[in-house]
Parts: C-alpha cells; sequence; structure tokens
C-alpha cells in the first residue's frame, strides 16, 4: 500500500483537511499583505522643499502682509517638470521680480536656486505617515525605496534557502511555527526602526520568516491531500494572496500612519503562533473488548497529543522513521474525518508497508547538472525558469508602486486582488479547455503588450492607463498559475520533488522567479534617464518569455513523465509520431 492510498482511508479531504486548510491559509492572507505594504508605507506624498517665508513663523512675520501663501510659494520654489512647485530645489533668496505681471517663469536661472538643504514638507493630506516622509526618501535619496524593496525581495530568496533545508530536517509544522513567531517579532520590530538601514535589516529578516511561511505552507497542504485534491488545496492557497491584497487596502484606508499599519499586519502573527503551538489532544476510547471487566467504566487509551492545532506531516514522519508521531497523526486525521474503523486498523506493519513504496519512488538522485545536460530537459529547463523570471520580474516591478499606475491606489489594491480571485479561477479552465502552452505563451505576450501600451497612452488618459496595467498584472497572474502547474508535468518525477536538499527544476524556477523580484523595483530608477524606460523593460521580458514558451511541448492529457527516459521518449514520439499501442493509465489532472 502507498502513502497516497493510506492517505485516502484516513480522508484525503474531510473536515481535517478542511480546519487545516483555513489554519494555513488565514496567515498567507497577511504575509501577503507584507510583501505588498510598501505601497502605502512607502508611499510618496506631494513635497516640496522648506522655506522660511512658509514654515517659519519669524520669517512669515517679516514678509509683506498682502502676500498670500501661492504668492510666498511662487518666489520662494521654481516651478518644476510639472508645472507645479518644484520638489527638489528652492531659490537661494526669494525672487520677487516673479511677482510682477509680465514676468514669466522663465525669469529665474539654475544657479538662483539650491538643494532642500533644510528639508521638506510633505503633504498629509493621504497619509499621515509613511517612512519616505519619516526618512526624507526623496530627490537624491529616492532610490533607497525601490532598494528597501528589494532588500526585502532577497531576504524571500534567502529564506527559501535556509528553511527549505531545515523543513526537512526538523519538520514542516515545527519550522512552519518558529517562523510565525519570526514574523510576529520582526514585523512588530519594524514599526519601531530607528533608523532606515535598521529598517532594512528587520524588513529582511521578517522576509526571511516569510519565505520559510509560504514554503512550509505550501508543503503541509499538499503533503496532507492526495494527487486529485493537490490542484483544489493550491488554489486554495493561491486565494488567500488575493483575499491578502483586499486586507491590505482595506487596513491601509483605516490606518493611515505606517507604523499603525506595520503593526496591524504583524501583531496577529502571535496568535498564528499561538495556534500552531497550543497543545492539544485527540482521545480515543478503547475498544468494547477492553470494556468487559467493568461495565460502567471507560478506559482510555490510544491517547494521541499533537502539539498544536497543526499537524505534522505524516509523509514526512514516514520518511524520516518517525514512525510512532506519524501512527499518531493519521490515526489523530482519521479521528477527525469520522474514520474510526480505519483508525483502529492502522498498525506500524501498514505504515511500514506504505513507507518501503514511498522510498522506492524517490531514490533516484539528480543534480542541476542533469536538469542542464540531458538534451531532453535542457530546453525545458531554460524557458521554464525564463518564464518563472518574467513573472517576478514584471509582477513586483509594477506591483510595488502603484502609485506610478494609479491615483487611488486604494481602489486600485482591492481590484487587484478582486480580480485575481476569478483570474486564478479561469485560468484553470483555460489550462483544461485550451492547453499549457498556449495559455502560458498567450498570457506572458498578452501582459507584456498591456504594458507596453501604456507607453503609448497619454498621462491624461488616466483610466485607459490603469485598465491597461490592471489587465497586464492579471495576466501575468494566469501565467503563474500556468508556469506552476506547467513547470510540474514538463519534468520527470525524480526532478519535479520541492525536497529542498537538491536543486531540482520547481526549485530553479523558484529561484529565478525571486531573483526577478529582486531587479524588478530596481529597474524603475531608469526613469531618471527617460518616463519610459522602465514600462518598456516591464512590458519585453514578458513578451520574450511568451515567444519562448513556444518552444515548449503540450503536456495536456498527456502521461507524468515519472524518469528522465520518459522525457527522451515523449521527445521521440513527437518527432516520429507513431499509433499508441498502450493506454495511458497516469495522465495529468488539474
Amino acid at each position: 500500500m502507498a502513502f497516497s492510498e493510506l492517505l485516502d482511508q484516513v480522508g484525503s479531504l474531510g473536515r481535517f483537511q478542511g480546519l487545516q486548510t483555513v489554519a494555513l491559509v488565514v496567515p498567507i492572507m497577511c504575509l501577503a499583505a507584507h510583501s505588498l505594504v510598501e505601497n502605502f508605507s512607502g508611499a510618496v506624498p506631494s513635497h516640496r522643499c522648506w522655506v522660511p517665508l512658509l514654515d517659519n513663523s519669524t520669517a512669515q512675520a517679516s514678509a509683506p502682509e498682502a502676500l498670500g501663501p501661492e504668492a510666498l510659494l511662487s518666489v520662494s520654489i521654481p516651478p518644476g517638470p510639472n508645472h507645479g512647485p518644484h520638489q527638489c530645489r528652492r531659490f537661494h533668496h526669494p525672487q520677487w521680480q516673479l511677482l510682477d505681471p509680465n514676468a514669466t517663469a522663465t525669469n529665474w536661472s539654475e544657479a538662483a536656486t539650491e538643494p532642500c538643504v533644510d528639508g521638506w514638507v510633505y503633504d498629509q493630506s493621504t497619509f499621515t505617515s509613511t517612512i519616505v516622509a519619516e526618512w526624507d526618501l526623496v530627490c537624491d535619496s529616492q532610490a533607497l525605496r525601490p532598494m528597501a524593496q528589494s532588500i526585502f525581495l532577497a531576504g524571500v530568496l534567502v529564506g527559501a534557502a535556509i528553511f527549505g533545508r531545515a523543513s526537512d530536517r526538523f519538520g514542516r509544522r515545527l519550522v512552519l511555527t518558529w517562523n510565525y513567531l519570526h514574523m510576529a517579532v520582526w514585523g512588530t520590530a519594524t514599526a519601531f526602526a530607528p533608523t532606515f538601514p535598521v529598517y532594512c535589516l528587520f524588513r529582511f529578516l521578517l522576509a526571511v520568516a516569510s519565505a520559510g511561511v509560504m514554503m512550509n505552507t505550501a508543503i503541509l497542504l499538499m503533503e496532507w491531500t492526495s494527487e486529485q485534491t493537490h490542484t483544489l488545496a493550491m488554489t486554495c492557497n493561491a486565494l488567500g494572496y488575493s483575499f491578502g491584497m483586499v486586507l491590505l487596502a482595506v487596513a491601509a484606508y483605516g490606518l493611515r500612519d505606517w507604523t499603525l499599519l506595520q503593526l496591524a499586519l504583524s501583531v496577529p502573527f502571535f496568535l498564528f503562533f499561538v495556534y500552531s503551538w497550543v497543545p492539544v489532544g485527540v482521545t480515543h476510547a478503547a475498544p468494547p473488548c477492553c470494556r468487559s471487566q467493568a461495565k460502567r467504566i471507560w478506559l482510555v487509551t490510544c491517547r494521541s497529543k499533537a502539539w498544536g492545532w497543526l499537524a505534522e506531516s505524516a509523509r514526512w514522519l514516514l520518511i524520516t522513521g518517525r514512525l510512532e508521531k506519524g501512527l499518531r497523526e493519521l490515526q489523530r486525521v482519521a479521528a477527525i474525518n469520522g474514520k474510526r474503523a480505519v483508525r483502529d486498523a492502522l498498525t506500524k506493519e501498514v505504515l511500514l508497508s506504505a513507507l518501503q513504496e514511498e522510498l522506492s519512488v524517490s531514490q533516484a538522485p539528480t543534480s542541476l547538472g542533469t536538469l542542464l545536460c540531458t538534451p531532453g530537459l535542457r530546453l525545458r529547463t531554460c524557458a521554464s525558469t525564463l518564464c518563472w523570471f518574467a513573472f517576478g520580474f514584471t509582477f513586483y516591478g509594477l506591483a510595488l508602486d502603484l502609485q506610478a499606475l494609479d491615483s487611488n491606489i486604494f481602489l486600485f489594491q482591492v481590484l487587484l486582488g478582486v480580480l485575481d480571485i476569478p483570474a486564478k479561477i479561469g485560468s484553470l479552465m483555460l489550462l483544461r479547455c485550451l492547453g499549457r502552452r498556449p495559455v502560458q505563451a498567450g498570457s506572458l505576450v498578452l501582459a507584456g503588450l498591456c504594458i507596453l501600451a501604456n507607453v503609448l497612452v497619454p498621462l491624461e488618459m488616466r483610466y485607459l492607463r490603469s485598465s491597461l496595467a490592471m489587465l497586464g498584472i492579471e495576466c501575468i497572474g494566469i501565467a503563474f498559475t500556468c508556469t506552476t502547474i506547467y513547470t510540474g508535468e514538463l519534468f520527470p518525477t525524480v526532478l519535479r520533488s520541492t525536497c529542498a536538499n537538491r536543486m531540482t527544476a520547481v526549485g530553479l524556477g523558484q529561484v529565478g522567479a525571486r531573483g526577478g523580484a529582486m531587479l524588478g523595483p530596481m529597474v524603475r530608477l531608469l526613469s531618471t534617464h527617460h518616463p519610459s524606460l522602465p514600462l518598456l523593460v516591464y512590458g519585453a521580458v514578458p513578451v520574450l518569455s511568451g515567444l519562448t514558451a513556444l518552444l515548449l511541448p503540450e503536456t495536456r492529457s498527456l502521461p507524468l513523465p515519472d524518469t528522465i527516459q520518459d522525457v527522451q521518449n515523449q521527445a521521440v514520439k513527437k518527432a516520429t509520431p507513431c499509433t499508441r499501442e498502450h493506454a495511458v493509465v497516469k495522465s495529468t489532472q488539474l
């Protein structure tokens, strides 16, 4: 009996899986909000230089009484590129000649101005406080804001390398529990960061922990469900990120101070830590044969204490030789799912049988060289990794700078999350009807074309620009859903494993996505050379990746390859079509 059959007996889609999914997906909502929180905590408010005539009471008293704030502003700050007050320069001395009705805005020279040596004055009508206003991340320091976002995303990459191995050694639930605590501690500490470097350090540590939460949440969902329900479990996981985007917009709308917003998203992780650590037990009544000596005495046996509401992966417990704990977890799941007969029939001998089959599947050694040196896998590896990179690069490059896409970032963030829900569900239908390769290529190319079209749309057509940006981001989301499923079908079982102790196809793709995410925010610095350069880069990368995806084979309704030889046989059959002699026993399923 394989472990999948054992899981089907205790229940692979029952009450336990429902409770476990809720307990795991709710933290994902807060985690998704943390990933995009700098759209609000790092928003750039309107600002100008601090000038004595407007911001110093003594200097204001010496100014002519007949002059209002607008006049004092015009003689103190030169006009900027957007025809408003310049955000980064001020006059050395008040330019009173500009009050002359016959004077023009060109009646001053660059030599008459200076940088904002006394700081800036920020508009607080939308946000009472942001990290930009806190540490003056504007003008010559504007590059620090995208740098902070890249540092956060670098932490996700580091955390994936650390906690992937840790979960294989210490268990999924234990690593997940401690990552909840780390996110609570470092997220709370971030709200009280005294300086910008300390803020970046705390955000980096927060991101390291968030990678452990993301990975182990997905692993627990996968390892407690059967192959037929994997897609349902991962769809629930993906929807957690969508609801998290909506949650972020609602929280940011109610909390306009970045420290309060940071605390609101971090403190719940203390609760998540508690309910994943609090000891709970499942008490099993003794079988009838043990009750003969006393009619009114109930013997309580087989008391299984599982520390925390979350259950450890029974698959991991069996593979690592922890048969007693694995047996208790399976008995607990059977009891929750109402499978009492199965619970009583579970023995060590049954587990040993499942363990032998589980180990026999996972003993083939693999390495990164296998992916790059095998002829049938080299093209698949490069093309799929490029698709992963395009998702991380484009999505985080755009989604972390919503101010550049729409003036109402609250509404835009809500729409981004709400529309992401039907996009994820619709992508599964498209994959079933059209196949993997057309959806993968089409979603990436369409996303790129929408982004490139914004280069040609005038800034005055705000609603059209916002709609194109929204469509582009949603197409990137569809591409991500397709990439996740497509990668698992392109590679054989020995290379498809998500086990972190070797570089597999899935692991290499995720590294590509996180590497792209790190680079995405930094591309916005190209706007100092030309405003359209970031959009050109964000649009070109998914288009090229989508065209490359056309080189990949179609995998819909094909048997999942188990070995490298199976992949090479598929390539040979494609080159020399022939009539199938054997029925397909194992097919890819949604």
